[in-house]
């Protein structure tokens, strides 16, 4: 529940975000150079995560689950801000992703740890 919660959250707060940090059209990474790195890093990330949680991670350990979440949340919103400053230069879309990932990090630890 408090996951679907941070998903909402965070979702809500990006739209406000773009809306007054970003004015206008966003740019994406997948129109830069950077696409292909992009994709074969948060694939790779994502193999990681899963083969994680699926043969290292005891799910039935609560306190490891919401460490691992964390660290996932924070792996993956992190790679995205830092792809963003690095292919987007005119923009200030990594902005939005750094405030995201603080915020949810701090949903993260008041409202699941």
């Amino acid at each position: 529940m408090a996951f679907s919660l941070l998903l909402i959250f965070l979702v809500l707060i990006n739209m406000i975000l773009k809306k007054y940090i970003v004015p206008g059209e966003s740019q994406s990474i997948s129109d830069t150079n950077g696409k292909n790195i992009n994709r074969w890093v948060k694939g790779f990330l994502a193999l990681i995560a899963i083969c994680i949680y699926f043969f290292a991670l005891k799910t039935t350990d609560y306190n490891a689950t919401k460490w691992f979440w964390l660290i996932v949340f924070l792996v993956a919103i992190g790679f995205q801000a830092f792809m963003e400053w690095k292919y987007l230069k005119d923009s200030k879309e990594y902005i939005i992703s750094l405030i995201l990932l603080a915020l949810g990090l701090i949903y993260i630890c008041i409202f699941i740890f």
